[in-house]
């Protein structure tokens, strides 16, 4: 067991050994959610929790937001432990959940407000309008949430997670069937929040948005954190590239020499070569290309993508890293 009490705040969100494991119900037997788990987030980043689905990530936030019960472990947000010092946790973070629950009968200004009263902010502390006028609902600001339109109501369930100012933002799959305008706003937004020295924590499916967002990113599987570094690190790990040369002339089949290399040949004009850096440069494909009598019109190389990074973490048998 690692100890978090002699830890520096220098984290948003720390967590050491955490377990969670729900209970056999009916023909179902005990299941564990999470095995273990030793996470930082520091304070000020643009973190991003991947992992697919039933890889504990949600388990993750329902702790971090109070509504699921660890089995055992620690964690503290903004150095406040979650079970000793529960109340003043609450206060550090704010939750935008992936469900859109909404009281269809309340105005987003009435929402805001009482959002604001359940966490005990002063009536003249509060900024509902200036909220509200942030995240694009001024103008629906005495509309009844129920004639929100969906991107609205996303909206509506970001603003109701900042009325009480906290430090660290949890988005948990924030833009799931968000159009595309909406998505910019939000992200343009939240980027703000994070320059301003908001802690902003990220869960999506649309990997892409993570590889542009996130400074830091951590992978979870089956429970366990499997990778969590900086973005670009992350990036550098998968030794794989990929290089397709467009050639000048139809070709029937893959010359012989070029054999030698993980090559497919694509629309009789394409050829898409798989590398590791690590053991081939890319002039020496060029280099083979040539040999074979081929001519080129064009070269794409094509650098990893997070989506690859994840695709093979993921698929990798069990294994757990601790940072």
């Amino acid at each position: 067991m690692t100890s978090l009490a002699n830890s520096t705040p220098t984290n948003a969100v720390e967590i050491r050994d955490l377990c969670k494991t729900y209970k056999a119900q009916g023909k179902r037997g005990e299941m564990r959610a999470l095995s273990n788990l030793n996470l930082d987030i520091p304070r000020g980043s643009f973190f991003g929790l991947l992992g697919p689905n039933g890889a504990g990530k949600s388990t993750l936030i329902n702790i971090l937001a109070g509504l699921v019960l660890k089995t055992s472990g620690d964690v503290r947000i903004w150095d406040h432990d979650i079970t000793t010092d529960t109340r003043a946790a609450k206060r550090a973070i704010g939750i935008v959940p992936q469900e859109l629950n909404i009281d269809p009968y309340f105005t987003p200004r009435e929402a805001l407000e009482v959002q604001a009263g359940l966490y005990g902010v002063p009536k003249d502390q509060r900024r509902t309008d200036e909220i509200l006028e942030a995240v694009g609902l001024m103008d629906k600001a005495s509309a009844y949430a129920r004639t929100l339109s969906g991107g609205m109501r996303r909206r509506l369930l970001v603003a109701k997670a900042l009325v009480h100012t906290p430090p660290v933002l949890v988005l948990d799959e924030p833009t799931a069937g968000v159009d595309v305008e909406l998505r910019r706003q939000l992200w343009a937004y939240v980027r703000k929040l994070n320059e301003d020295g908001v802690t902003v924590l990220l869960t999506t499916h649309y990997l892409e948005e993570a590889e542009e967002l996130c400074d830091r990113i951590a992978i979870i599987n089956h429970g366990k954190l499997i990778a969590c570094d900086e973005t670009k690190n992350l990036m550098g790990k998968l030794d794989s590239k990929r290089v397709t040369v467009m050639l000048t002339e139809d070709l029937a089949a893959v010359p012989d020499n070029l054999n030698a290399f993980n090559v497919t040949l694509k629309d009789q004009r394409e050829l898409e070569f798989t590398y590791q850096p690590s053991q081939i440069k890319s002039s020496d494909i060029i280099t083979a290309v040539q040999d074979a009598g081929l001519k080129f019109a064009e070269i794409a190389t094509k650098e990893p993508e997070l989506e690859d990074i994840f695709v093979q973490l993921t698929s990798q048998p069990d294994q757990t890293t601790n940072p």
